[in-house]
C-alpha cells in the first residue's frame, strides 16, 4: 500500500475536497431553485439531530483509529493494526444499530415536539440509515488515514458527491408535486445513496489493500514468532480484546465529548433560532425559510475553502501523532506552521470576494440577492474558520481533547446566549443569530490557538498575518476597480474578471513577500514534477 508524506497526503485530500466543494455547490445552487428557501430549511432542520447521533457513533473513534494505527504502523506492529481496526468496527456497528433503532422509534415525537417544524418528519425518516452507513465508512477511512494513504478517502468522497447530486436533484424534483416536505425527503435520499456509493468504493480499496498485504503479514508474524520478547506479551489471546477496547474508548470518549458539545450546540442553535424568531413575531414558515437561507446557502459558501483545512487536518493528525511519539517538537511546529500558513493563504481571497461581491454572488448562485447582507456579515469571520481546523486537529493529535472540549463548550454557551438575546429582537431577527455564530467562531479559534501555543511553545506567525492582510487590501481595491468599470457585458463575467484579476494580484504579493515558496511546488501530486529542476 502506498504511504504518502504529510504534504502529499494533504494535497490529495485537497484536490478531492476542491472537487467535492465545487460539485457540492451544484445541489446548493439547484435545490433553492427547485424547492425554494423554505424547502431548503426543511431539509436542513434534520441535520442537527443527525449530527448529534453521528457524533455519538463516530465522534472520536475515527480519530483514535487513525492516531493509534499511525503509531502501530510506525513501529511495524501489523498485528496490532488489524486488531485495532476490528475492535473499532465492532464498537461502531453496535452503537450505530442501537441509535438507528432509537431514531426510528422516536421519529414522530422528535419531529413534532423537539424540532421547530413538523414537516421535517419525512426527511428525518429518510436520513436514519445514514448513521450506520457513515459509521462504517468512517472506520474504513480512518484506517487508511492512519496508514497515511489518502487516496481511498479521496476517491470515495468524490464518488459519494457525484451520486448524491444526481439522486438528490432527481428525487427532489420528482417529489415536489407531493409537497415541500416530500421534496426535502427526496433530497435526503440522495444523500443516503451517495453515502452507500462512497462506502462501496472504500470497501473495494480495502479488499484490494488486504490482498496485497497478506503475504507481508504472514512474513511479519513468522518473524514475530522467532522473537517472542517483542510485544508478544501484550497480545496473547486472553489479554488481547479488553486492553484494546479500553484504550480505544480512552482516546475516543474525550474527543466524542468535545465534538458532542459542538453537535448539541448546533442542535440547540437550530431550535433556539427558530423559537427566537417566533418570539420576534416571525411565523414558522418564514422562520424556516430564513434558517434555510442562513445554514443552507450562506454558511456553505463561507465553508467552501475548508476543503483545504479539512485535508490539512486529516493529514495533520497522524503526522503529529508520529512526531509526538518521538518527542520531535521541531517537526510538530513545522507541520503546524505549514498548515496554518496554507489555511490562511488559501482562505483569504475567498473572504475578500465574498465580502465585496456578496450581492452579485447571491443573485447569480442562488437567485436570492436578499441574503447578501448575511454573507457580508459572516464572510470576514471565515478566516477564523479556516484556522480553526488545524488548531483543533493539533490539540487532538497532542492528546489535548479535554482542552478542545472546554474551548468548544465556552464558545457554544456564549453563542446560544447571544442567539436568545439577539435573534428575539424584531430589528435583528435572523441577523442576531448570524452575529452569535460569528462571535462563537472567533472565540473558539482564539482559544484553540492559545491552547496549542501553550502546549508546544508554538508562536503564531503574526508577520505572515500582516502580509496576508495587506495583500487582501490590495486585492480588494483592484477587484473593486475592475468590477466598477464593468468591462464585460454580463454581471457574471464581470464578477469572474474582478475575482480573477484580484486573485492574480494577491498571488504576486504572496510570492514577493515570501509567503508562497516556490520550493514547495515540487511536492504537489500530479503537477509537482513540472516544477522540478
Amino acid at each position: 500500500m502506498t504511504k504518502q508524506s504529510f504534504m502529499k497526503g494533504a494535497m490529495i485530500l485537497l484536490i478531492a475536497g476542491i472537487i467535492n466543494r465545487l460539485l457540492g455547490f451544484v445541489p446548493r445552487i439547484a435545490l433553492p431553485r427547485i424547492i425554494g428557501a423554505e424547502g431548503v430549511g426543511i431539509y436542513q432542520l434534520g441535520y442537527p439531530f443527525l449530527s448529534v447521533m453521528l457524533t455519538i457513533v463516530i465522534g472520536g473513534i475515527p480519530l483514535a483509529v487513525a492516531k493509534w494505527i499511525a503509531e502501530a504502523e510506525s513501529q511495524g506492529d501489523h498485528r496490532r493494526v488489524k486488531h485495532i481496526f476490528r475492535t473499532a468496527m465492532l464498537l461502531t456497528v453496535s452503537l450505530s444499530l442501537a441509535l438507528t433503532l432509537l431514531l426510528l422509534l422516536f421519529a414522530p415525537l422528535i419531529s413534532s415536539h423537539v424540532l421547530p417544524d413538523a414537516r421535517v418528519y419525512q426527511t428525518f425518516l429518510c436520513m436514519t440509515p445514514l448513521v450506520i452507513i457513515i459509521g462504517i465508512s468512517s472506520v474504513y477511512r480512518a484506517y487508511f488515514q492512519g496508514m497515511q494513504n489518502m487516496i481511498p478517502t479521496a476517491v470515495s468522497q468524490v464518488t459519494e458527491t457525484i451520486i448524491r447530486i444526481i439522486i438528490a436533484l432527481v428525487l427532489a424534483a420528482a417529489l415536489l408535486p407531493f409537497g415541500l416536505q416530500w421534496a426535502a425527503a427526496g433530497a435526503m435520499l440522495g444523500t443516503v445513496a451517495g453515502e452507500i456509493a462512497g462506502l462501496a468504493v472504500t470497501l473495494y480499496h480495502y479488499r484490494k489493500e488486504r490482498r496485497s498485504k497478506r503475504f507481508m503479514e504472514a512474513s511479519a508474524e513468522a518473524e514475530a514468532n522467532d522473537q517472542p520478547n517483542v510485544n508478544k506479551h501484550a497480545w496473547s489471546k486472553r489479554e488481547r480484546p479488553t486492553p484494546v477496547l479500553q484504550r480505544l474508548l480512552k482516546i475516543s470518549v474525550p474527543v466524542t465529548a468535545s465534538r458532542l458539545v459542538g453537535s448539541l450546540s448546533y442542535l440547540f442553535e437550530t431550535i433556539l433560532t427558530n423559537r427566537s424568531l417566533a418570539a420576534a413575531g416571525i411565523v414558522v414558515g418564514v422562520a424556516t425559510s430564513q434558517y434555510g437561507a442562513l445554514q443552507g446557502m450562506v454558511v456553505p459558501l463561507i465553508l467552501l475553502p475548508t476543503a483545504l483545512t479539512y485535508s490539512l487536518s486529516v493529514s495533520l493528525i497522524p503526522s503529529l501523532s508520529e512526531a509526538a511519539a518521538r518527542d520531535d517538537y521541531a517537526l510538530i511546529q513545522k507541520r503546524l506552521l505549514q498548515s496554518l500558513r496554507l489555511s490562511l493563504v488559501s482562505g483569504a481571497p475567498f473572504v475578500v470576494i465574498m465580502t465585496l461581491f456578496a450581492e452579485p454572488l447571491c443573485r447569480l448562485i442562488y437567485n436570492h440577492p436578499d441574503i447578501a447582507p448575511m454573507l457580508q456579515l459572516i464572510a470576514p469571520f471565515g478566516l477564523f474558520i479556516y484556522l480553526q481546523g488545524p488548531f483543533q486537529a493539533a490539540l487532538q493529535a497532542l492528546d489535548k481533547p479535554g482542552t478542545a472540549l472546554l474551548n468548544t463548550f465556552i464558545g457554544a454557551v456564549i453563542k446560544l446566549i447571544l442567539i436568545v438575546q439577539l435573534a428575539s429582537k424584531p430589528e435583528l431577527g435572523i441577523y442576531g443569530a448570524a452575529i452569535a455564530i460569528c462571535v462563537n467562531i472567533a472565540i473558539v479559534t482564539a482559544l484553540h490557538g492559545w491552547s496549542v501555543a501553550r502546549s508546544v511553545g508554538f508562536r503564531l506567525p503574526y508577520l505572515d498575518y500582516i502580509k496576508v492582510c495587506a495583500a487582501m487590501t490590495v486585492m480588494g481595491a483592484f477587484a473593486l476597480w475592475l468590477m466598477n468599470n464593468a468591462w464585460l457585458p454580463h454581471e457574471a463575467l464581470n464578477v469572474m474578471l474582478a475575482s480573477f484579476g484580484g486573485l492574480m494580484i494577491y498571488l504576486v504579493i504572496m510570492m514577493i513577500t515570501g509567503i508562497i515558496n516556490r520550493s514547495d511546488l515540487p511536492r504537489l501530486p500530479l503537477i509537482g514534477r513540472l516544477f522540478k529542476s
